[in-house]
């Protein structure tokens, strides 16, 4: 099973600037073939645009100072999505033709395991050129956990608060079943998901409840933006915190999907409470399984018992 872990790297503002000016310049490289093929020349194919690359470096000589693997991998990302969008044209679904990437947003590294050193915690990544003509040193960043063993590639990203991340692609043995009783779960709008076992028991879990107060606030922030010239400095202050609060919403977006996936994976049920609550909205007694200590507001684990056992239940009361 192929397996991402994801580490956070500190980096000097030196190495920040050299990761900054390599990104930059993928990106460019990657959106001026995307308005090329906007403007109606036809896709030559990922081996036949990769050779173009040397002509690009004459054109633009700073191309000389990323390292080669990277900018081999550009073509390969616009490949991989003129693949899509002609699969797409295909069945007859929405195009979806590449976009340009945003100038403010970080175009991802990607370097294969080969070509990367991990000496006492610290990862090497190199750059282009050699000797005398090499204008930029390699980036050593400090790694805060300790990286897997036998990695494959490695991803490098940038999050809102401009703090850099590495994540290695590694294989993990799956793990064999054990034997036991099955519980069959489906996904749903308003909950998360709702599930039910061998003995006719449902489950409802709760998903993340905040999504309309963040939607408010980058709505708020948004509007504020467009009112502001572009590129100026309160321009590009609201864009930092626009990132920031979407950063927020998804982190806490993904911690409510980690919570859920691990109460439904390890802690489905501690044990059961004798006390029964009315419920309007459904009619019904529920029992209420809050013992896990993953369980907060946003997410709850519910479990209803059958109408018979109910009405037994409060008989023997």
């Amino acid at each position: 099973m192929l397996i991402t872990k994801k580490i956070k790297l500190e980096a000097s503002e030196q190495d920040a600037a050299t990761l900054e000016f390599m990104q930059a310049k993928c990106r460019g490289l990657y959106n001026w073939w995307v308005m090329k093929l906007r403007n109606g020349e036809p896709w030559p194919g990922t081996l036949a645009a990769k050779k173009t690359l040397k002509e690009s470096r004459k054109y633009d000589p700073e191309l000389n100072s990323v390292y080669n693997k990277l900018l081999q991998e550009v073509f390969f990302r616009l490949g991989a999505a003129m693949d899509t969008f002609f699969k797409r044209c295909k069945n007859g679904e929405k195009p979806g033709f590449p976009r340009v990437r945003p100038r403010h947003s970080f175009f991802t590294l990607c370097y294969p395991a080969s070509y990367l050193k991990i000496e006492n915690g610290v990862l090497i990544l190199p750059t282009g050129e050699r000797g005398k003509k090499k204008k930029y040193p390699d980036v050593r960043a400090k790694l805060t956990e300790e990286a897997p063993a036998d990695f494959g590639e490695v991803a490098i990203s940038r999050d809102g608060r401009s703090n850099y991340y590495a994540s290695f692609s590694h294989q993990r043995q799956e793990e064999e079943l054990s034997p036991g009783s099955v519980v069959a779960f489906d996904l749903g709008i308003k909950t998360l998901a709702v599930g039910t076992n061998e003995q006719g028991r449902f489950y409802h879990v709760g998903g993340f409840k905040g999504s309309k107060w963040y939607n408010r606030q980058l709505d708020k922030i948004r509007s504020k933006r467009d009112k502001c010239k572009k590129k100026s400095r309160r321009y590009t202050h609201l864009s930092k915190v626009y990132k920031r609060v979407s950063e927020k919403k998804r982190n806490k977006q993904r911690d409510s999907l980690h919570k859920a996936s691990h109460l439904i994976g390890h802690k489905l049920v501690e044990r059961t409470c004798d006390s029964f609550c009315r419920n309007r909205a459904i009619g019904g007694w529920r029992t209420r399984c809050l013992k896990s200590n993953l369980t907060t507001d946003m997410l709850k684990l519910v479990e209803t018992q059958p109408a018979h056992d109910q009405q037994k239940a409060l008989s023997l009361r």
